[in-house]
């Protein structure tokens, strides 16, 4: 067997080091002098900035406020005690016309608001400012910079900021407005054009945040606020063209619209209260001109009765037991008050009194009663009629005298309700009446009207007998003899009326007549009742009368006495000879005290 032996591994090569001193030694001295100043300065700036800490370089200042040399608490509670009062002063904003431009609060196109910073998300961060102070730079510490004013630093809660200017946004934004012309009292008045401005709620974020709190207080200095615009339509040569062409034509003078040979005028202030022009899409100004509206105008009702005239009802008398027409009555006419409108819109902006008149159309109204429908509506027949005798006087003649005029001819439909102080009115001077002898607080007095209760009474009676429904009605505090005790009616203005309601199925026309003695109330219609009968209880619970002085001079009437009672009287219905129900009416009467006139 045999082995073979290796040969030895082979010696590495020799390799010369050269040392730091060596390498050092070949860089030039200069250079060598220099990087180990930089060494020692390095050093100890980093040495300085570890043994600073949180300090804050002196001649710091944030707004004015030193915070040289304090810690970073220190600096914090100086700022919050020097600058918080900052954080909650209102912000001054300006919106709209002239706002990108810097346009002041005083500004008349100016829309200025003011913000409080809390509710707009804006707070001072004291705490960033301060760490902003007490942390400069390395490079800073190691050049020895540091020191100077340093920005107040400013949190905005976005969401909030977004909200609050949401809010003022639907407060100032403003729709473009074209111009309008309308009318005040006849004359024209323009609309001036006005451009549309929308705030950017978006870019006003920035500017919130910019302002604050800078501007805060600063009436003079108010936050500019982006908006975003648009521009009118309508300018002032299509405003001078629409004035010329439409407006002053139209109100150059009243509109005369004829009725047969009556007019009615509509003047120019109701003219102009109902047009208007108004900017089309192109921003052309046109005529809207409302005569619905004109034509159903309260304000025309005094002018279009002035060229109305009245039917005239058809008077009907008994003859021999038969009602028959007196007279034949006429039609009226009326002015249609749909009519109006386009009876004057083609005259609007027409000039001159010929062009600006036309006729306007007109219906007949005709009477409730004429000579052809008396019979069809039910008055056929005498239904009641009473009789009232009076002493003769001046003051009675005339007062019962007027108030028969007035209620004589009165018409009543089934279903409806006579009133005597309707339709006969105030018992004034002006409506015919002078004064006379009345009733009150339970004696005589005088007054205007005085003794129309004898026509009240008639009128009961009559009202009684027809068998009619009474409504309301009352009874002279004490009884006067001329009349059937329990069956009679005194009215007065304002406090107590005569009614009755027509429950007889057709309709009812009163004739009233009097003498210098006697009133008379007839009932013209269907009887409801073969007969009405009325029976007078005895009178019960007789009080006897006083006696007393008058009053002085001549508003002392003299009264005789006549003692108080109670008494009852009952309305009988009777249809073919049986009873076909009753009613009970129960009327009590104070003594009627006796009062001496000294002469």
């Amino acid at each position: 067997m045999s082995y073979s032996i290796p040969p030895p591994p082979a010696q590495p090569p020799t390799v010369h080091r050269r040392g730091v001193g060596r390498r050092l030694a070949a860089v030039p001295r200069p250079v060598l002098i220099s990087g180990v100043a930089f060494l020692a300065l390095v050093s100890a700036g980093v040495t300085g900035y570890l043994l600073m800490g949180d300090g804050i370089a002196e001649g710091t200042t944030v707004q004015g406020v030193d915070i040289g040399g304090l810690s970073a608490q220190e600096a914090r509670e100086k700022l919050e005690r020097e600058l918080g009062a900052l954080g909650g002063t209102p912000l001054t904003v300006v919106i709209g016309e002239g706002a990108d431009e810097g346009a002041d609060a005083d500004s008349p196109e100016a829309d200025v608001h003011e913000l409080a910073p809390a509710e707009a998300g804006l707070s001072l961060d004291f705490e960033a400012t301060v760490a902003q102070a007490a942390d400069p730079s390395l490079l800073d510490r190691l050049l020895g910079r540091g020191g100077g004013e340093i920005e107040l630093l400013v949190h905005q809660d976005e969401e909030r900021g977004r909200a609050a200017l949401t809010e003022l946004a639907e407060d100032s934004d403003s729709t473009v407005r074209e111009g309008a012309i309308t009318f005040a009292e006849g004359e024209p008045e323009v609309t001036q054009p006005r451009a549309g401005v929308a705030l950017d709620v978006e870019g006003s974020l920035g500017r919130l945040r910019e302002g604050f709190p800078a501007a805060a207080g600063d009436a003079a200095q108010p936050v500019p606020l982006p908006v975003t615009r648009a521009e009118p339509l309508t300018g002032p040569a299509e405003i001078e063209r629409a004035l010329e062409e439409f407006a002053e034509p139209a109100v150059s003078g009243p509109v005369l619209l004829t009725a047969g040979e009556r007019t009615l005028t509509i003047s120019p202030e109701l003219i102009g209260d109902h047009l208007t022009l108004s900017a089309d899409g192109s921003g052309a100004l046109l005529p809207e001109f409302d005569g619905a509206a004109l034509g159903s105008d309260e304000r025309l009702d005094a002018a279009v009765a002035a060229v109305e005239t009245e039917p005239v009802e058809a008077t009907l008398r008994l003859e021999g037991g038969e009602v028959v027409a007196a007279s034949p009555g006429s039609v009226g006419s009326t002015v249609s008050r749909e009519a109006i409108g386009p009876a004057v819109e083609p005259l609007l902006f027409a000039t001159g009194e010929a062009a600006r008149t036309a006729p306007v159309a007109t219906e007949e109204v005709e009477p409730t009663i004429s000579p052809a429908n008396y019979k069809d509506l039910g008055i056929v027949e005498e239904m009641s009629s009473f009789t009232v005798n009076f002493d003769a006087a001046p003051y009675r003649i005339t007062n019962i005298g007027r108030a028969a005029e007035l209620i004589n001819g009165s018409v009543v439909a089934p279903g409806d309700e006579w009133s005597f102080n309707r339709t006969v009115g105030e018992r004034t001077e002006e409506n015919g009446f002078v004064e006379g002898i009345i009733i009150l607080d339970d004696q005589y007095t005088t007054a205007q009207g005085g003794g129309v209760s004898a026509v009240a009474t008639t009128m009961f009676n009559a009202m009684f007998f027809a068998g009619v429904k009474p409504v309301e009605y009352g009874a002279h505090s004490f009884y006067i003899e001329r009349y059937p005790e329990g069956r009679e009616a005194t009215v007065a203005w304002g406090s107590l009326d005569l009614r009755f309601l027509n429950d007889s199925g057709n309709t009812i026309y009163i004739l009233a007549s009097s003498t210098d003695t006697s009133v008379t109330i007839t009932f013209l219609g269907t009887k409801r009742y073969d007969e009405v009968r009325s029976e007078t209880g005895p009178r019960t619970n007789v009080k006897e009368p006083g006696s007393r002085e008058g009053a002085q001079g001549d508003e002392c009437v003299p009264q005789p006495p006549l003692e108080g009672f109670d008494v009852e009287v009952t309305r009988i219905f009777v249809n073919g000879g049986a009873e076909a129900g009753r009613e009970t009416y129960n009327t009590t009467y104070v003594p009627r005290d006796e009062v001496v006139c000294e002469d």
